[in-house]
């Protein structure tokens, strides 16, 4: 990473290592070499962090299979991606969903679709519209 400060964002998570191999295959974002307790992603406008929960927290966070989405927050994460129907297929592959290509819509010189990933966590990728 450049020495130039970029944006960041930090979502907590039961299973680290699953919730970074999600984004950085989804939100095509670089994962460096893991920590137990951490993993880190990046692209040249964004850090990632996936950080492990509390365990007393943890232990009170259930996941469902598959897992419910968890929208009553106040925050959602936008990622860039190169092809919504692409990121929709290895969203899937890697436990989370992408919505149906018909819960699309255009805003802003992008498509945008929202989606869970693994945990229930609530993002929203855009690809560019031509």
């Amino acid at each position: 990473m450049p020495d130039q400060t970029v944006a960041a964002a930090v979502i907590y998570a039961k299973d680290v290592a699953r919730v970074g191999a999600f984004y950085a295959k989804v939100a095509q974002l670089t994962l460096l070499p893991p920590e137990p307790d951490h993993a880190s992603l990046e692209s040249p406008a964004l850090q990632l962090f996936i950080v492990a929960m509390n365990p007393g927290v943890a232990a009170k966070v259930q996941i469902a299979q598959p897992p419910v989405p968890r929208e009553n927050t106040a925050l959602k994460f936008i990622f860039p991606v190169d092809s919504l129907a692409r990121a929709r297929s290895l969203a899937a592959e890697g436990g989370g969903a992408l919505k149906p290509a018909t819960a699309e819509w255009e805003f802003n010189g992008h498509r945008h679709c929202d989606g869970h990933d693994p945990e229930g966590n609530v993002f929203q990728l855009r690809e560019r519209v031509a």
